[in-house]
C-alpha cells in the first residue's frame, strides 16, 4: 500500500487547525455583541456561581467528559471549589455527591446525550442551577438550563464523520473564559494560584524571593571604608562574586570580581570599597516572585542580586539557586 505523501499530512493538518480557528473566531464574534445569546448567557452564568455557595459539579459524556474533567481542574485550580461527576456513575449513586448548594455546569454538544438525563432531573427535583454548554439551542439540556452557553454553529474538523473537534474546542474555550472570568472578578492572584501550584515549576516559579534567597551569614557584606584586599578575600570566601557595600545597615553599593579585575592597578592595595564600587545598584524585595527576580538576572545579564527591605540586605540570590528549584 502507497503511503500518502508527507505534504497531504501537513495540508490535512493545516485545514483541521483552521476549522477550529474557525470555530473560536465565531465565539468571539459572540461575545463581541454583549446582547447576544451566548453574552447574555455568560453573565447569568457568572452571577450564578458566584451567588452559589457550594461546588462546581461538571458533567458530561465522552469526549465531553474529557473536556469537562479539564474545566473542572482549571477551576479547581484558579480558586473555584469544583469536581467532574460522570453521569454514567451518577446514575449508580453518585447522585448523592451534588449538593443543593452546588452549581451544575453539564456539557454535551448535542444537548440530547441519554446519560445527562438524571443529572438534568436531579437539579430540577432539587432546584440546583444547571448551566450548559451545547449546540443544541432547542434541546433538553438547553430547556433545562437556567443559563445555556449555546456554541455557534461551526462545522467539525472532521465533516465526514463528524468527529467531535471544533465543538470540543470551543467547550474548552468557554470553559478556559467562565474560569479567568471568575478569577479576575474575585482578585485571585499570582500568591493565591501559587497555593494550589506547590509543586514543578509552575509552583518554583511563583515562589516569593523570600522563600528561594540565602540569608544570615551568607550575605557578603563590608563597608565603604573596606580596604580592596579584604573585599578581595570576602569575595574568595563566598560563592557570589560580589560584595554588598552598606553604610548605616543600607545598601550603598555593590562590588564583584568583574570590578576588582577592571581596578587592577599598582596602587590598588591602597584603595577602599567605595572608590571602585557601583552605585545606586539594583535588588530585589523579599515579595517579589522568584520568576520576576530570575527575569531581571536575565535581562540585566548578572548571576547575583542582592534581596533588601527599605534598603537593608537581608538577602542574596543567585542564579544557580534558580536552576536548582527549576524556575527558568
Amino acid at each position: 500500500m502507497t503511503k500518502p505523501p508527507c505534504n497531504s499530512h501537513l495540508k490535512v493538518g493545516r485545514e483541521v487547525i483552521q476549522y477550529e480557528a474557525k470555530g473560536l473566531l465565531a465565539l468571539t464574534q459572540e461575545f463581541e455583541n454583549i446582547d447576544s445569546f451566548l453574552s447574555v448567557n455568560f453573565q447569568r452564568s457568572i452571577e450564578i456561581i458566584k451567588s452559589s455557595e457550594g461546588r462546581i459539579i461538571v458533567s458530561g459524556m465522552g469526549k465531553s467528559g474529557h473536556i469537562g474533567r479539564k474545566i473542572a481542574a482549571t477551576l479547581a485550580s484558579t480558586g473555584e471549589p469544583a469536581s467532574f461527576v460522570h453521569p454514567g456513575e451518577a446514575s449508580h449513586g453518585d447522585l448523592g455527591m451534588i449538593s443543593q448548594k452546588d452549581v451544575v455546569l453539564a456539557l454535551s454538544n448535542s444537548g440530547e446525550t441519554a446519560e445527562l438525563a438524571d443529572i438534568i432531573h436531579y437539579c430540577s427535583r432539587f432546584n440546583i442551577p444547571l448551566i450548559a454548554i451545547t449546540s443544541g439551542k432547542d434541546s433538553a439540556l438547553s430547556r433545562a438550563a437556567d443559563a445555556c452557553l449555546l456554541l455557534p454553529h461551526s462545522p467539525e474538523a472532521c465533516e465526514d464523520i463528524r468527529a467531535p473537534t471544533t465543538s470540543t474546542t470551543m467547550t474548552l474555550a468557554i470553559g478556559d473564559a467562565l474560569s479567568v472570568a471568575l478569577l479576575r472578578d474575585k482578585g485571585f492572584k499570582a500568591e493565591n494560584f501559587k497555593n494550589f501550584h506547590p509543586g514543578g515549576k509552575l509552583g518554583a516559579g511563583l515562589r516569593k524571593v523570600r522563600d528561594v534567597m540565602n540569608k544570615g551569614d551568607k550575605i557578603p557584606l563590608a563597608l565603604p571604608e573596606t580596604r580592596i584586599t579584604q573585599i578581595v578575600k570576602i569575595i574568595a570566601l563566598n560563592n557570589y562574586g560580589c560584595v554588598a557595600i552598606v553604610e548605616n545597615n543600607r545598601l550603598k553599593g555593590v562590588i564583584t570580581d568583574g570590578d576588582i579585575r577592571r581596578n587592577i592597578s599598582k596602587d590598588i592595595h591602597l584603595k577602599t570599597a567605595q572608590d571602585i564600587m557601583s552605585q545606586n545598584p539594583v535588588y530585589v524585595t523579599p515579595d517579589m516572585l522568584a520568576a520576576d527576580a530570575l527575569a531581571i538576572l536575565n535581562q540585566r545579564h548578572i548571576t547575583t542580586l542582592f534581596v533588601c527591605e527599605d534598603k537593608r540586605p537581608i538577602g542574596i540570590l543567585h542564579i544557580h539557586d534558580f536552576l536548582e528549584l527549576g524556575v527558568l
